[in-house]
């Protein structure tokens, strides 16, 4: 992470940290004029004071709101935002944390909660919040036109370099910069630039290398380290369509990093958790239709394994053994390729899907149409091997068989027992490059936001068996 990029998340962090706090303070002065306006409105008098039955909820509000601001982008670019876009971002996410509340509330049935005390603290928070963000927002526009507090900077590389990224500078940080110089690092030389750096005062070099031989760079930035100024290098000489650069160290080298999957982060450490717990819940709240399938499997089907096992690629393609409830007859792998031969495949590429699958028996009909054989993949998700989302794990010959390398990208995340593909349509989608376009924008888009709206639309999809097969 850059240093501009760890400057913007630690100012993030700061005011989340202070939207905590506000929020907090609104449900304080909530209990403090609970019993003012009861009297204002007439009401009697119950002699509830204080946070009494409200402490779950300050529990539950305090964390969570700033992070929910934060998805619906309360806290980008906090110096050019207008008031009306401030305004509907915190109606959002305070629309969202509301519904949160009421669901708890309801199902939790914590019935001794104040809901005086929860309207009129919601209405403190949401001032208290739009009053920090508009004096926040006047604060840091004065700051940004007082050029005492802007980074003195020297743009240096070729005069094409350096004005066409002046011209595409971001605005909030164009207002933190003052842009004192350009230098031509081809035509000027090592000790005018020492100079420069004396003359001006300057905080920080952006060096704009892409016409540039790394050898004239290299001693550009020697002289800023003797300065003790900071050096930045362009890495415009890369180009990457998808992946995100980064840079990381070995051996005391820097490395320039190129990442086109999501990074280590806190959303993937609450990805791993929920997997966890969800995947245990649906273990325990699924048990009856465990012992209705092994008994069902076994009835009409006997003779085979009640579990079928498989070996699927798993992240980066590495094998796994995927365990499913068997819907199949007993040599259903063998008889693959007559079928194949007889019937044809409905989805043009290498996977293989086929409605009406001769080798499936009724009952497996039956578990595949509400996803019942998808249930024992919690136990391949509490091994570590899949996620609850994800894109869908293929068998190891479908993976091989993938001519388009660009395909192989949805084997760069852990595959899931849902994912885009199954609350889209699942087996109506017939075109591979139109399943693996689902993946790829899953994993582009990836949030643990992202999770949740897919997890909580599989169920529908679930119940209604929509595309199932």
């Amino acid at each position: 992470m850059s240093t501009q990029e760890s400057k913007q998340r630690f100012s993030v962090h700061l005011l989340q940290l202070t939207d905590a706090i506000f929020i907090w303070a609104g449900f304080i002065i909530a209990a403090a004029m609970r019993g003012p306006i009861r009297d204002l409105l007439g009401m009697p008098g119950d002699g509830g004071e204080g946070l009494g039955g409200m402490v779950w909820v300050v529990y539950l509000v305090v964390p969570l709101t700033p992070l929910i601001l934060e998805r619906f982008g309360h806290y980008d670019r906090p110096v050019s935002r207008r008031g009306s876009e401030v305004f509907s971002g915190l109606v959002q996410g305070f629309s969202m944390i509301i519904v949160i509340v009421v669901i708890v509330a309801v199902f939790g049935k914590y019935t001794e909660t104040k809901r005086l005390v929860l309207g009129s603290g919601f209405l403190f928070s949401f001032v208290l919040l739009w009053l920090r963000s508009h004096f926040f927002l006047r604060f840091w526009r004065s700051r940004a036109a007082n050029t005492g507090y802007s980074d003195r900077v020297i743009l240096a590389g070729p005069c094409q370099d350096t004005e066409a990224f002046e011209k595409d500078l971001d605005p909030d940080l164009a207002k933190t910069w003052k842009v004192v110089s350009h230098f031509d690092l081809e035509n000027q030389t090592v000790d005018d630039l020492d100079e420069l750096i004396k003359k001006e005062s300057v905080q920080r070099v952006i060096f704009l290398a892409k016409h540039t031989e790394f050898e004239r760079v290299s001693r550009a930035v020697e002289a800023c380290e003797v300065q003790g100024v900071e050096a930045w290098i362009g890495a415009s000489f890369m180009q990457a369509q998808v992946a995100r650069p980064s840079f990381d160290t070995v051996n005391g080298q820097p490395m320039l990093v190129f990442r086109s999957t999501p990074e280590l982060s806190w959303q993937l450490f609450c990805k791993k958790v929920v997997d966890i717990i969800g995947a245990l819940l649906i273990l325990i709240l699924s048990s009856p239709f465990w012992i209705a399938a092994i008994i069902g499997i076994k009835l009409s089907s006997p003779g085979a394994p009640v579990i079928f096992t498989q070996q699927r690629s798993g992240l980066y393609g590495k094998p796994f053994c995927i365990f499913k409830f068997r819907t199949m007859v007993a040599d259903a792998e063998k008889l693959l390729d007559q079928v194949k031969e007889e019937h044809g495949n409905e989805v043009d590429g290498p996977a293989f899907k086929l409605k009406t699958d001769p080798r499936i028996f009724p009952f497996g009909h039956f578990l595949r149409k509400f996803s019942i054989d998808e249930l024992p993949q919690v136990i391949n998700v509490l091994r570590g091997e899949m996620s609850l989302v994800g894109p869908r794990p293929l068998p190891l010959h479908e993976i091989e068989a993938i001519e388009n390398s660009a395909h192989r990208r949805r084997l760069s995340m852990k595959p899931g027992i849902t994912c885009l593909w199954q609350i889209s349509g699942r087996s109506d989608i017939t075109d591979f490059d139109e399943w693996v376009k689902l993946d790829v924008e899953y994993i582009d888009q990836w949030s643990i936001w992202e999770d949740f709206r897919i997890l909580i639309k599989t169920i529908p999809a679930v119940l209604f068996s929509k595309g199932a097969r």
